[in-house]
């Protein structure tokens, strides 16, 4: 595989993984392409979940949120950082860099698991941007209609992915900027000011941040690979989506208050409403339904890389079609928010594989010499510290909207005498557990 790169300034993606991947992303490039990912339209709903994340009667004070919010950006965005430099250093995708964690086999299992998740989350993507856009403007165009429509964008982005980073960078971020500023600005005229509450459910409400952070750890790669240093791709990461989600958290908070806690509870995109009622709010919700689209474009593309860990020699655009035309139809005819609760269990794979990698690649030295190649090794060994790290996981994790799933772990706790408290953090702990494993095999292997 060549390791020649390209440095042209408007270089496209390479096609296949045999060829070099161009360096033509600086860290604005990084930092407004994250900070986009870090303002979603349902993101302003998780508002609810982050001053009440126990879903009791003693939610959080606002500054307790804030600065949960803070520090769960931190922590969530500094593991997308760091799984991003690989990707520097490497010029590979993020499931191709799994070779040299567990072996080209072995590596596509997480693979085929990512290929799940990201097309799953790309339709519930396509039908947040349907829903925004009737609230927009109402009932009369058919939800599908919108759907095809977010899809058949969703797809040409895809088609040139560097082109739309630095399309969002030069036009798309500015407006985004300016909504959210806006929207602050009235919220803040028309809700009561935030009173009461405690700081007991800090940790927990830490942990739902971290959680929405790390999602984005099993793709940071697929971007990063074309940055042109470690700098600036996790310089990009933590401060781009650091700055972006807690301001779309804080949002979140006035237009829960306005829409009604329960009402939001009940259905999520019941968040729209003030935003769509606010002054010129029709125009400038707008802007944030069409940019939402750069939430589906980073799965199917995504998506697309993950598959070239499968088959490196397919064209990437086959397959971005391919996907494309996928996920449109299970926007279509899935119901999404039933298999957005299936794709919570598949989503608490990657954060112990990514305290694998992380021990791996960066203390253990491994990452000098880290085998991507198509013959590189099976590592058993290393899907015991990921395997614990997922247990660990839902060990401490809240009860999954999956009633099967839930009662397994319920069980698992009775049978060991474990009650999970409300400071642990799932995330944290399923990294830490994964994490020191992987120390301890390190250790082991360099006595033997």
């Amino acid at each position: 595989m060549t390791s020649d790169v390209i440095n042209s300034k408007h270089a496209e993606a390479p096609l296949t993984l045999d060829q070099a991947p161009p360096k033509t992303l600086g860290m604005l490039d990084q930092g407004a392409f994250w900070a986009n990912l870090g303002v979603s339209l349902l993101g302003f709903s998780f508002a609810l979940f982050l001053i009440n994340p126990l879903g009791d009667d003693n939610p959080l004070t606002f500054g307790a949120a804030l600065l949960a919010a803070l520090v769960g950006s931190l922590i969530g965005t500094a593991m997308v950082g760091l799984a991003a430099v690989p990707g520097v250093q490497t010029g590979q995708p993020a499931m191709v860099l799994l070779r040299g964690l567990f072996g080209v086999r072995l590596s596509y299992v997480p693979t085929v698991l990512n290929v799940v998740q990201m097309i799953g989350w790309g339709a519930f993507e396509l039908w947040v941007v349907a829903m925004g856009a009737q609230a927009i403007f109402g009932p009369s165009v058919p939800y599908a209609v919108w759907a095809i429509a977010a899809g058949v964008l969703t797809t040409a982005l895809t088609i040139y992915p560097l082109g739309a980073i630095r399309l969002l960078r030069r036009f798309v971020t500015i407006g985004v900027v300016v909504s959210v500023v806006w929207f602050a600005v009235v919220f803040l005229r028309e809700t009561p000011a935030q009173s009461g509450g405690s700081w007991d459910a800090f940790a927990a409400a830490v942990d739902f941040v971290v959680a929405l952070s790390v999602s984005w750890v099993p793709v940071a790669a697929d971007y990063a690979r074309h940055s042109r240093s470690s700098r600036a791709a996790f310089t990009g990461v933590v401060g781009g989506y650091t700055i972006a989600q807690v301001a779309c958290l804080a949002v979140g908070v006035y237009a829960v208050a306005l829409a009604g806690h329960t009402v939001v509870g009940e259905n999520p995109t019941a968040v729209f409403g003030p935003f769509v009622a606010a002054p010129l709010g029709a125009l400038f919700f707008g802007i944030l339904v069409l940019r939402e689209t750069d939430q589906s474009f980073a799965n199917v593309y995504s998506t697309a890389m993950s598959l070239q860990n499968l088959m490196p020699r397919i064209d990437r655009r086959v397959f971005s079609v391919a996907v494309g035309v996928l996920t449109t139809a299970i926007a279509l005819v899935v119901d999404v928010n039933t298999y957005g609760a299936f794709l919570s269990i598949i989503g608490a794979v990657f954060v112990p594989m990514f305290g694998v990698l992380a021990v791996d690649y960066f203390l253990l030295g491994r990452g000098k010499n880290w085998d991507i190649s198509e013959n590189a090794p099976s590592r058993l060994i290393m899907v015991l510290p990921w395997v614990l790290g997922f247990v660990t996981w839902w060990m401490l994790a809240a009860p999954s909207q999956v009633s099967w799933w839930a009662a397994i772990w319920d069980g698992a706790r009775q049978a060991v005498g474990f009650t999970p408290q409300p400071w642990m953090s799932a995330s944290i702990g399923a990294f830490l557990v994964s994490g020191l494993v992987t120390l301890a095999i390190g250790a082991l292997r360099r006595r033997t």
